[in-house]
């Protein structure tokens, strides 16, 4: 079996060493690390290459989506495990998910922020709502049973997950139009409408410091939220959804545009939903949207789930899906 880590990596060279030492200490360990620099300037590559890694240049910013499709590319493994460099596996990460013979599959990201009393969930997987918003279920929570439970899945976040090579010929690559954020929501419903999926499995534990190239809240951030969140009705939204549940999707836009407002960032947030009103017939032109009943019964059924295992209503923090 081979295994290839890919990491996209724009800065951050102090969470890069931490996330290397992790992958060393992997019982079963990768087979090739590809470090995909998105135009670093503090060394992180340098140090990258130091470690044992190949280092891909991208030559500027270009994007998670587009460095993480590059490292696919070259990734010559039949296990993909794609990685965010602010992240740290437990040992058994890889052993654990491996284990698990699904198409994909993530394990349970704990946050790592400082100043945090009690282990907090920083992800588990993502759902989307009828009001179009993607939802990280547990983000922000006390970790406990309720997210202890293997499941399946359609949606992992791309944080730290593994995927058989196999996959993207069937379901192609991240849409590098999404350039950092919601790409992999956008990826696990495709998924979905192609009845593939994957597994949640909370034995497999990582932990993430989050949002380490940005900032949360930070103004381009929100744009790009913004922005992406009328991405993805456009891409899958069947016409008969978008007007079925207009209010719903007006609603839940409004209420993460007034958490946007309340951390100073209502201008990125107008500027996101222009740039995707602009963006939506473009988006939508070959792009295969889900029959309305197949999505109505997912999208139901991620609510179910959504109010059986995270009660608490959902905060803005998790209804972005941020990573």
């Amino acid at each position: 079996m081979i295994l290839s880590a890919i990491v996209p990596v724009w800065n951050g060279r102090e969470f890069l060493a931490r996330l290397l030492d992790s992958l060393e200490s992997q019982t079963l360990p990768g087979s090739e690390l590809l470090v995909v620099d998105n135009g670093s300037t503090d060394g992180a590559p340098d140090l990258a290459r130091a470690r044992g890694a190949r280092v891909i240049s991208m030559g500027r910013n270009a994007g998670f989506a587009a460095a993480v499709n590059r490292g696919i590319g070259e990734a010559g493994g039949d296990w993909i495990a794609v990685l965010n460099s602010d992240v740290e596996l437990a040992p058994d990460y890889f052993s654990i998910l491996t284990a698990a013979d699904a198409p994909f599959a993530t394990g349970k990201i704990l946050s790592m922020r400082p100043g945090q009393s009690c282990a907090t969930i920083d992800g588990t997987f993502d759902l989307v709502t009828r009001a179009g918003l993607a939802f990280r279920v547990g983000h922000g929570r006390p970790d406990g049973p309720r997210f202890g439970q293997p499941r399946p899945i359609f949606s992992p976040p791309w944080t730290a997950a593994l995927f058989r090579a196999q996959l993207f010929r069937k379901i192609g690559l991240l849409d590098p139009a999404f350039e950092s954020y919601l790409e992999d929501v956008d990826f696990g419903l495709r998924c979905a409408r192609a009845g593939i999926s994957g597994i949640y499995e909370p034995r497999a534990v990582a932990r993430h410091y989050g949002s380490a190239a940005l900032g949360r809240w930070h103004t381009e951030m929100v744009r790009l939220i913004s922005r992406n969140q009328v991405l993805l009705l456009a891409r899958h939204y069947p016409r008969e959804t978008l007007m079925r549940h207009w209010w719903r999707i007006l609603a839940g836009q409004l209420r993460w545009g007034a958490a946007a407002a309340r951390r100073g960032a209502a201008w990125p947030w107008l500027i996101g939903k222009w740039q995707g009103a602009r963006q939506f017939s473009a988006a939508r032109a070959g792009s295969q949207v889900f029959g309305p009943e197949v999505l109505e019964q997912l999208l139901c059924a991620n609510e179910g789930l959504i109010r059986k295992i995270d009660s608490d209503a959902p905060d803005s923090d998790a209804a972005h899906g941020a990573k």
